[in-house]
């Protein structure tokens, strides 16, 4: 092929991407100036244009982040910048600028700590491939530089602005929105699909006025919506910060000094940045059982409000929306990343917002509360299914929306007691099973199952791409019917799953 035909031009230049298995691709696109020196705590601007083409045949450099945190960073070889603010184009070979092709644009999770487009590097080659669409891989900024709210030791000379990360991806909406189709991509079919962290940024986004527009649909794995929170107790955790921060700088600096302060998170290395942030989320799942330290605030200008409110009053973007969560979530959740409320002390503070009789009817979902296994379904159900089922039964009553849950599980999985866990889903729906981890996990059989899972997957999450809605067979979830296809060696729709769960939650988690 003539290196030519790989040549696109964006509004900042021309860049030169590569071909491989049936995809051609382009990496390490700046949508944005990279945000440092002044720039660090700022909302994100355009990149500078340049001459000649660009060299985009490798991913940029990765967002700040620790190899071995809490989850398992980029590795070490890999290098890190505050210029990360780059993303990927993955389209099928078959691509041309007139192609018109349906967009997803994928938000990578990783709890708003690690992660890049580097991740899942079989994301845009699966579904380009096998699903005639182009596939869109967005790296922001995480961290303390993306995800805390810091505005507290803003100054005049150093201001710092909040809800960086989520600024960050609507950054790249704008930016997909304005050169796409260059790609063979449509600017009117643009779905957003992100899994953990990334689905909670999905979901927020859709109540943005700022990313208003910019996306015809939203597609949201395991997402935590209910993971975001007010000033108040935003501002707590950075001043927890800013005293962590100064320690590991070995800096003489009171938290309560906002000049001090703002110098120290302006001065401090970026790695720096990120060891205070790890200690700060060390912590967390005891000090404040049931949250997350690193999450969007509701500010009242980027994100006006609760986004679980935006969507029961009908004010986020009325957009289709596929939604769904794995069997078991919180099996994952053990060891280094156990972050939920799974110990007796954790469960015992989110009883406590909720009146006894509630508490007598949750116990009865989850018998045997507090041991291990009853408690990791109880902390998964807590943060991830019920704030999705609420989200998906408030959207619904505006717009279209498709629930799933997935079920599958390979025999080594349930062999460990992980079953169809968080993340699981990754592996069949983006061709990963011939990795490293995949084989492992599939050595004792279930890859020929997971496969044809994944293919089913790609068809129903490209058909909702091109049409909003997936393929036939899949019906609208409502309040009425509650229909959820279940991902397994065989789909299945069921009607309202899991009702004396969900009738459970609904009583004993007012505030969702």
């Amino acid at each position: 092929m003539d290196a030519g035909e790989l040549v696109v031009s964006v509004e900042s230049g021309h860049v030169c991407g590569g071909r491989s298995r049936g995809v051609r691709y382009w990496r390490g696109i700046p949508y944005a100036a990279p945000p440092t020196g002044e720039r660090r705590f700022r909302a994100p601007v355009p990149p500078k244009p340049w001459s000649g083409v660009r060299d985009a045949r490798e991913s940029g450099p990765v967002a700040p982040q620790l190899h071995r945190g809490q989850f398992h960073g980029a590795p070490r070889r890999v290098p890190r910048s505050e210029d990360c603010l780059r993303l990927d184009v993955t389209t099928p070979d078959t691509y041309s600028p007139s192609s018109r092709l349906p967009v997803l644009v994928w938000v990578h999770g990783g709890g708003f700590s690690v992660g890049s487009t580097r991740e899942y590097g079989g994301v845009g080659r699966a579904l380009a491939a096998s699903g005639d669409v182009v596939v869109v891989s967005v790296g922001y900024r995480l961290g303390a530089l993306g995800w805390l709210d810091l505005r507290a030791y803003s100054t005049p000379e150093r201001p710092i602005e909040a809800n960086l990360g989520l600024q960050d991806l609507v950054a790249a909406l704008r930016w997909v929105r304005a050169n796409i189709a260059a790609f063979g991509g449509d600017p009117d079919r643009v779905t957003l699909i992100g899994e953990s962290a990334g689905a909670a940024a999905v979901t927020a986004l859709l109540t943005m006025p700022s990313a208003h527009g910019l996306v015809a649909g939203a597609i949201a794995q395991s997402a935590p919506p209910n993971a975001v929170y007010p000033p108040d107790v935003t501002a707590a955790w950075a001043h927890e910060f800013v005293g962590l921060l100064g320690e590991i700088a070995d800096a003489d600096v009171e938290s309560e000094s906002t000049g001090e302060a703002a110098d120290l998170l302006h001065d401090s290395d970026a790695m720096l940045l990120a060891r205070a942030t790890l200690a700060l989320t060390l912590r967390a799942p005891d000090a404040y059982p049931g949250a997350t330290c690193l999450a969007p605030v509701i500010d009242g200008d980027v994100l006006p409000e609760r986004p679980l409110d935006a969507y029961r009053d009908g004010r986020a973007a009325r957009v289709p929306l596929l939604i769904g969560t794995n069997d078991r979530e919180g099996a994952l959740f053990e060891g280094r990343i156990d972050i939920l409320p799974t110990t007796k002390r954790r469960i015992r503070a989110v009883f406590a917002a909720t009146r006894k009789r509630s508490r007598r009817a949750i116990k009865a979902q989850y018998p045997g509360l507090p041991e291990r296994r009853p408690a990791a379904d109880f902390a998964g159900d807590f943060t991830f299914w019920y704030p999705s089922v609420k989200l998906a039964e408030r959207h619904s009553r505006y717009a279209p929306v498709f629930m799933y849950r997935f079920d599958a599980a390979p025999r080594i999985v349930k062999m460990l007691g992980l079953d169809a866990t968080h993340g699981l889903e990754l592996f069949p729906l983006f061709g990963l099973l011939g990795s490293r981890r995949g084989l492992a996990m599939t050595a004792l059989g279930g890859r020929r199952m997971l496969e044809r899972l994944g293919r089913r997957m790609r068809a129903h999450w490209s058909g909702f791409a091109a049409r909003g809605r997936p393929d036939e067979g899949w019906p609208a979830y409502d309040e009425d019917t509650r229909a959820t296809l279940v991902f397994d060696a065989v789909d299945r729709v069921e009607l309202d799953p899991r009702a004396e769960r969900r009738r459970a939650w609904q009583e004993f988690v007012p505030h969702v």
